[in-house]
């Protein structure tokens, strides 16, 4: 259990790692996964190291106070790096995720104002010099530096490339004496902060002081379900307040020196807090992604998993065994879920959607507390968390000590406090809408608290659904019951102002596939087999629930909603109204 009185002082992020370094520095702080399936290990002294070194390199570029910096790239030790390095000079982090597109990215880029981009892996790259395009650099035109992450990457291949796709197409290329004029690999850039930073010792920890707490030190853009993504400036205040809230609240969950295995994408707050909180309590990270986080489980055995619902719901199915049936000894269950775990599990977070109660009991059976909470990145982002002396299991816990929340006359969660934003980027007319006029943060999110103060989530406040009767339906509640479906990858249910409701269904073909095969279905029968093997899945979740709330009809929808295609955002929750939008043809024609 952590003291958590030890961090009641705030700092900003980067402090976490300097101020501990004397203990620390010989420590591994990472384990970085290598092609031959071994891991390398970075120190708490060489990732002190290279945070200074670009800390001191964006200072000598150039880097006011708060101006921004981009960071383009997956999960790597540098990410990280130049993340706090950002910070340390003063500079206000913007994160943009590997999945975004050419225009996505552009848009960020040009949103934020961002003087810096630090980019990684070939495809990357290609995307920004797409976005360069033209004499005038387009999005590229205000950045005076792209810091290539990987020296072993031939920027200028990679851009001789993209110029002769553009020009194939009859587009213009970028100009390439520009863009040479701004890269600058990661040794490079290093080597000069280093040689700053021995021309004058003192001058990291000085621009470090000089950094405010009430100034943005991290500008995260919205997934959003709808529109553009808006900039979203947090303050280390901000930030700081809802660690310690986090701290006080989970404190006899979790200690110093624990292992982690972080796979979360650091480009997202969800990860970005855990590799943060990591450096705070001195972690050893093993890093992972979304391909490899469940085999390395039993690998790495860690104290500590963060995870979307996704990850705790394939856990579950392995855990209740063949065929993700849910019977059987509950100590077979029990071992199953220890042996895929690794066994050594003391925290566990679920966020970004709701999970499934019966999963969280599973958990709790073998004696951990699968926790979850609520928040949103305007909140910094957590407002609610379960914690271990309250809480239950359906519900996303209790306010935040720092965080005040009320419900509106419709439902609609309002909070107030510190770790509350104060306003999008460059969108005065968003940020007076996303306030009450007393000033109080309209969540966009329904709810209600239980009689013992739990808060728990009705809906979207946009996408209940009103049937034609009169019936309001929060769509996610009916959805939420096939998650942990092993047969089925998403279900869409529709039907606003129609007489009943229907879904898309997205089928999990490789799952699907397997269990035909072994059934000894033929592959001309596999269609209608397919059918109804979803039906059977409808009818036994139509069981529990009212009549107006059940599904009458459904489709079999192609291809896979993906983030890339733009239909689930990059903690893989489905944009609704997109995915109504471009299949509306096929829900409509189930009611003909």
């Amino acid at each position: 259990m952590v003291d958590a009185s030890k961090f009641n002082e705030l700092k900003i992020a980067p402090r976490a790692v300097f101020d501990s370094l004397p203990e620390r520095k010989t420590r591994v702080r990472f384990m970085v996964p290598t092609p031959d399936g071994d891991y390398r290990a970075v120190t708490w002294g060489a990732f002190a190291n290279e945070i200074r070194e670009l800390a001191l390199f964006l200072s000598a570029r150039g880097l006011a106070m708060g101006e921004r910096a981009a960071i383009y790239a997956g999960n790597r030790v540098e990410w990280m790096s130049a993340a706090l390095a950002i910070q340390a000079a003063g500079g206000v982090m913007v994160p943009i995720y590997p999945s975004s597109t050419t225009e996505q990215t552009a848009y960020v880029v040009e949103h934020s104002d961002a003087k810096v981009l630090f980019v990684d892996g070939k495809a990357l790259l290609a995307r920004i010099f797409e976005a360069a395009a033209g004499p005038s650099l387009g999005a590229l035109a205000a950045v005076e530096a792209l810091v290539v992450l990987d020296d072993r990457l031939d920027a200028m291949a990679v851009l001789s490339d993209v110029s002769a796709k553009l020009r194939a197409a009859g587009k213009e290329a970028p100009n390439s004496t520009e863009i040479e004029r701004k890269l600058v690999h990661l040794s490079d850039a290093r080597a000069l902060g280093r040689a700053q930073h021995e021309a004058d010792p003192k001058a990291f920890e000085r621009t470090m002081q000089a950094v405010s707490l009430d100034q943005a030190g991290v500008m995260l853009y919205t997934s959003g379900t709808s529109g553009p993504p808006k900039g979203v400036p947090l303050t280390h205040r901000n930030v700081g307040v809802n660690g310690r809230d986090w701290l006080e609240c989970l404190a006899p969950l979790v200690d110093e020196g624990m292992v982690d295995l972080l796979w979360l994408p650091m480009s997202h707050i969800f990860g970005f807090g855990e590799a943060c909180l990591g450096n705070t309590l001195g972690w050893t990270s093993y890093l992972a992604d979304p391909a490899t986080v469940l085999a390395k489980l039993p690998e790495v055995r860690p104290h500590v998993l963060m995870s979307v619902p996704s990850v705790w719901e394939k856990l579950a199915q392995r855990a209740w065994g063949e065929g993700a049936t849910k019977e059987g000894s509950l100590e077979a269950k029990l071992a199953r879920l220890r042996e895929a775990t690794g066994g050594n599990l003391r925290f566990c977070l679920s966020g970004g959607a709701g999970l499934k109660r019966e999963v969280k009991e599973l958990f709790h059976a073998a004696g951990l507390l699968l926790v979850e909470g609520y928040g949103l990145t305007e909140a910094s982002p957590t407002l609610t968390m379960n914690r271990p002396d309250a809480f239950r299991f359906d519900s996303v816990g209790k306010p935040f000590p720092s965080v005040e929340l009320v419900l509106a006359e419709d439902g609609e969660i309002l909070a107030r406090g510190p770790s509350i934003f104060l306003g999008y980027h460059k969108d005065p007319a968003a940020s007076a809408e996303a306030f009450t006029p007393e000033g109080w943060l309209k969540t966009g999110d329904v709810g209600r608290f239980t009689e013992d103060g739990f808060l728990q989530i009705v809906d979207r406040k946009k996408d209940i659904l009103v049937t034609a009767g009169g019936k309001n339906v929060p769509p996610v509640n009916i959805e939420q019951r096939f998650a942990d479906d092993p047969f089925l990858a998403h279900v869409v249910v529709y039907g606003d102002g129609k007489k009943f409701l229907v879904a898309g269904v997205w089928p999990n073909h490789a799952t699907i596939d397997a269990h035909l095969a072994a059934s000894g279905v033929a592959e001309g029968a596999r269609g209608e087999a397919l059918r109804a093997l979803v039906q059977r899945r409808i009818d036994e979740v139509n069981a529990m629930l009212a009549s107006y709330e059940s599904i009458k009809k459904f489709a079999i929808m192609e291809p896979a909603l993906t983030v890339e295609a733009g239909l689930l955002t990059p903690t893989f929750k489905v944009k609704r109204k997109k995915v109504y939008e471009l299949y509306k043809a096929a829900f409509e024609s189930l009611y003909e």
